[in-house]
């Protein structure tokens, strides 16, 4: 006989809202970690660490830029680093002890361990052997690995180690521009460090709407980010304490190189499946080493689901949990459901970057016809009050229908922005319901409304 109904490997994101989900709805559920805390890479060493530290430089940077020009007059703070790592390991303390009080509160058995499936229905951990008539892994990812790179999490660090520097360095080179090195770049360029971020395409945050990316690279180049685009990332070589970075430049094929006191690897992420035994089980997996799933999440193997950064979709918590919630829903004998197509993304430098839906660029490959709304935060009150006023919003309607196909928003609070039109669209909205819904007054969010009123007949304050 089984002894759970439900057993779920990994407890970040998805893993510890399915299994909250889950036992909300009646099973007997149980989740495997062997971190010593829950809320796997995302609570521990990504999502919530990373914007302890983005937020305590935002901050330093406002009292260096900022503060003289409000007339608050005080001398410039000095960094304590190791009170602002002690700050972010606060933070993530209050975050995985707030999980287990929730496991607690839901009835949810924690065990403490790595999993691995000998058969289906089984999960063992360490010499036991748990039984379940359901499994989901969420196992999550792991920093994807670069020929001629190896990493040491000391001079050369993936951002696991990026968040636990012993010092600051005096100069880094980051490796990537997407989300996770332009973030954490941003964090050190903020402590005084010297930054360049190599991307290998042309242009940075691969994936973005293609106007938002190049005035988003715009903007941190005038924060004096030094970003080299179009550079193939040959080896790296340590001496001394230091790092130096070869790489070619695509268009001619020269050699450069760059050195730096640290080099960060942010080159994305692969899922994480070592040690769960999937190919003696003969669980299949998709050319690129994911968990082959259907729309219900089971995989090749009657009673075994999987969910998160080891299936396809974009790498993202949120994603994860609504997949999570969902698997969870299915299970219990509901109708889960994930709309993949209103799925927000977020860069959480300054400003903040935010997307969802289509971009101006799928729509033209789909030949799709539509209309652009937008409204420059400088004609936002509240943004130009708050030294914000750089970026912009930009909605995508469909051209007949007016429907809201997507949205893009560089500016401030944009990852809170971008959950209005996020509602919109998955009620179907029109870029005329969101200009017709009243907006309080002065407030980031009149720019969105602006944007909307772009749409059709106008901005008003454009």
């Amino acid at each position: 006989m089984a002894n759970y109904d439900l057993i779920v490997i990994g407890a970040g994101p998805g893993g510890y809202v399915c299994a909250i989900r889950a036992a909300q709805l009646g099973l007997k559920t149980a989740v495997v970690e062997g971190r010593d805390s829950l809320g796997g890479t995302c609570l521990n060493v990504g999502c919530i660490p990373s914007k302890a530290l983005l937020h305590a430089t935002e901050q330093l940077h406002e009292a260096e830029h900022n503060f003289a020009k409000m007339g608050l007059k005080a001398k410039t703070p000095t960094v304590d680093w190791t009170q602002m790592l002690a700050y972010k390991d606060d933070v993530i303390g209050q975050n995985t002890k707030g999980i287990e009080f929730l496991f607690k509160k839901n009835k949810v058995d924690w065990i403490k361990g790595w999993a691995s499936i000998p058969a289906a229905g089984q999960v063992k951990v360490g010499e036991e052997v748990h039984g379940a008539k359901a499994i989901v892994i969420a196992s999550g990812s792991e920093p994807s690995a670069l020929p001629g790179v190896e990493i040491d999490e000391q001079t050369v660090v993936t951002s696991t180690g990026a968040l636990a520097l012993p010092n600051i360095p005096k100069s880094m080179v980051v490796i990537g521009g997407g989300v996770i090195g332009l973030e954490l770049g941003s964090v050190y360029k903020r402590l005084g460090a010297d930054v360049t971020v190599i991307e290998y395409l042309d242009g940075i945050t691969p994936g973005l709407d293609g106007e938002v990316a190049k005035n988003f690279e715009k903007i941190l180049k005038k924060q004096g980010l030094n970003i080299l685009t179009g550079a193939a990332v040959q080896s790296v070589e340590k001496k001394g304490g230091k790092a130096t970075v070869h790489y070619k430049t695509r268009k001619d094929e020269s050699d450069h190189q760059v050195e730096a006191e640290v080099v960060l690897v942010a080159t994305g992420r692969r899922p994480f499946t070592q040690g769960l035994g999937l190919d003696a089980l003969g669980l299949e997996l998709t050319q690129r080493g994911q968990i082959r799933i259907d729309r219900h999440y089971a995989t090749s193997i009657k009673g075994i689901y999987a969910i998160g950064d080891v299936v396809e979709g974009p790498m993202l918590a949120h994603k994860a949990e609504d997949e999570g919630m969902a698997v969870a829903e299915i299970l219990a004998g509901q109708a889960g459901h994930v709309n993949y197509g209103v799925i927000p993304a977020v860069v959480y430098t300054t400003p903040e970057v935010a997307s969802v839906g289509e971009t101006e660029e799928t729509l033209k490959s789909a030949g799709r016809a539509y209309k652009v709304g937008k409204f420059s935060f400088m004609g936002n009150g509240r943004a130009k009050a708050n030294f914000a006023a750089e970026g912009f919003v930009k909605i995508l309607a469909d051209k007949e229908t007016d429907r809201i196909l997507g949205a893009h928003i560089i500016g401030p609070m944009a990852g809170d922005l971008i959950h209005e039109i996020c509602v919109a669209m998955e009620f179907g909205a029109a870029a005329e319901d969101l200009a017709r819904t009243c907006h309080a007054h002065p407030t980031y969010s009149e720019a969105v409304r602006e944007a909307a009123l772009a749409c059709n007949s106008g901005a008003i304050h454009a």
